[in-house]
């Protein structure tokens, strides 16, 4: 019973988080310009660039951009779980 509540309920925050993300990239375009689609590649390839040197959660991944008067930042939240040994220096 508890496991058929959690599937229902987990699919309704799974399906609201991703029209809030859909959402947000939709206001991101409007204010700097840069399509959605762009911004998606964007934090795919930025996931696979970091991925190399370190475990991250991708669920917690998040990249936005954000502007104030004249400028726009690029903003990456970036959860690392560890790194990669084969990538540290002694």
């Amino acid at each position: 019973m508890l496991d058929l509540i959690n599937r229902v309920f987990g699919r309704d925050i799974a399906s609201r988080t991703v029209a809030k993300e859909r959402l947000r990239l939709v206001l991101v375009h409007d204010r700097s310009s840069v399509s959605p689609q762009l911004m998606e590649h964007l934090k795919e390839d930025l996931l696979q660039v970091i991925s190399q040197y370190m475990e991250i959660d991708p669920d917690g991944f998040d990249v936005t951009l954000q502007t104030d008067a004249d400028q726009v930042a690029l903003v990456a939240n970036i959860p690392i779980r560890q790194m990669k040994r084969a990538w540290m220096r002694p």
